[in-house]
């Protein structure tokens, strides 16, 4: 027989296990706030003759709207420094050649895990001018502290 206090316990925890669980399906299903998906993939070993990454680089796709096709490897970021006009939103397009990377941009919220084998998708708006590093924030190997680019806003 369980006592009164272990009964209330029990109804407690399971009520914040399911509110918590409500509050986390609603953000992902209504908020769109749930993780990328992965679905993409890719051959690592063909990146460089797979399309959009067989041409990497920075397009213009509608007023103030560009696409950046990235390839990512030992310690580079394909395209390198680029510019985009103040008030840009930038799709980024990227996969890895080799190993994981974890890009981040500094100034913004954008933060994402490439890996080998997947096309990560993520978008970010550059309201303020100004030089924004871009830089490989999961350790890659011995010259990863070199890792980083500029992108600047203009």
């Amino acid at each position: 027989m369980m006592h009164k206090d272990e009964k209330i316990w029990l109804t407690l925890s399971f009520g914040l296990i399911m509110g918590f669980m409500l509050i986390t399906g609603y953000q992902t299903l209504v908020l769109g706030m749930g993780p990328p998906s992965g679905m993409d993939t890719i051959d690592p070993q063909a990146v460089e003759t797979t399309a959009p990454f067989d041409e990497p680089g920075v397009y213009q796709i509608g007023e103030n709207e560009y696409e950046v096709v990235m390839t990512l490897q030992v310690f580079s970021f394909d395209p390198g420094d680029f510019e985009i006009p103040a008030g840009s939103t930038v799709h980024f397009t990227m996969t890895s050649k080799d190993v994981i990377h974890g890009v981040q941009i500094a100034g913004t919220n954008m933060n994402a895990m490439v890996t080998p084998g997947h096309v990560q998708r993520i978008t970010q708006t550059f309201s303020e001018p100004g030089e924004y590093l871009m830089l490989c924030n999961e350790y890659c190997g011995t010259g990863h502290q070199f890792m980083a680019t500029t992108i600047t806003v203009k």
